[in-house]
């Protein structure tokens, strides 16, 4: 049975903004080995729209750009969306039942599914759907943005603190 996890670099302030501040080269490899290994991924419309960026071969890409870019491309995708007509390869489309949807992946599928997106991750945990969060907590101050939780925060248990980069601490919670 396959686990859901939800994961997101976000400021000491709760907010979640990939222009305002990024990975460092140490994370991203952290990231790289994560995307390898996981079963495939849940994206919400806008997330899965910022991401789209990894399909394109960019000529300036470095080798983890690149590898990055292969492990995207490689997994899976659902992209939960009632406006998307369509999406790109290896990606399905998923306009409505979600819930139905993602709990045949978590029966039929082994290891990790990444949620992306703090609005799904949201939705599908107060369906009870979400069996990990992941918080990459970076030293930085945003003050405005999207939260990491677009609602009520669930109750959380915290199972789990490492060091994964120079300067970002990853807190895994689960649900109680």
């Amino acid at each position: 049975m396959a686990r859901l996890v939800f994961g997101m670099n976000q400021s000491l302030d709760g907010y979640v903004d990939h222009t305002a501040f990024g990975p460092s080269p140490e994370l991203f490899r952290h990231f790289i080995e994560q995307a390898e290994a996981q079963t495939g991924s849940v994206y919400g419309r806008e997330m899965y729209e910022v991401m789209r960026y990894w399909d394109d071969e960019q000529a300036d890409w470095d080798a983890d750009e690149q590898a990055y870019a292969a492990a995207w491309r490689k997994q899976p995708k659902w992209v939960v969306s009632r406006s998307l007509a369509s999406v790109g390869p290896n990606a399905t489309l998923v306009p409505d039942e979600v819930e139905r949807v993602v709990t045949d992946l978590k029966a039929t599928r082994d290891g990790e599914i990444e949620v992306a997106g703090p609005s799904l991750a949201h939705s599908l945990g107060r369906l009870g759907l979400i069996d990990e969060f992941r918080i990459y907590l970076h030293p930085v101050v945003l003050g405005h943005g999207k939260p990491y939780f677009a609602g009520p925060r669930p109750r959380l248990r915290l199972v789990a603190s490492e060091q994964v980069a120079e300067d970002v601490l990853r807190l895994t919670y689960v649900p109680r």
